[in-house]
């Protein structure tokens, strides 16, 4: 099957913990970040996602919905973060440093 000239293939891309959704589409050119994620239709299947609160981006680069795409552009959905990233480097130092204090009494 041949497509127009003038058509993107695009694919969209949310995971989640224990499941990821690519969706390949087929796009006019000019179609935008946005319209690739309405047309994907990961919308519906997910409520959880809210354009105005969930980050895109295109091959890990933030991107902004009205992005134009290009041939092969993999737009992301991300999911907010669980923890803090300052905060979850704070709590493995603590773990570490309290594993080699324990450890340190063990050598004496």
């Amino acid at each position: 099957m041949s497509r127009p000239l003038d058509a993107l293939n695009v694919e969209v891309v949310y995971a989640l913990t224990n499941e990821q959704r690519i969706v390949r589409l087929h796009l006019t050119s000019g179609a935008r970040v946005g319209d690739a994620i309405r047309a994907s239709g990961l919308l519906s299947e997910f409520p959880e996602i809210d354009l105005a609160v969930n980050v895109v981006g295109i091959w890990g680069k933030a991107a902004a919905l009205d992005q134009v795409l290009r041939e092969r552009d993999r737009v992301e959905i991300y999911r907010p973060l669980a923890v803090d990233p300052k905060q979850a480097r704070a709590i493995r130092a603590q773990h570490t440093a309290g594993r080699t204090a324990r450890n340190k009494g063990r050598r004496s």
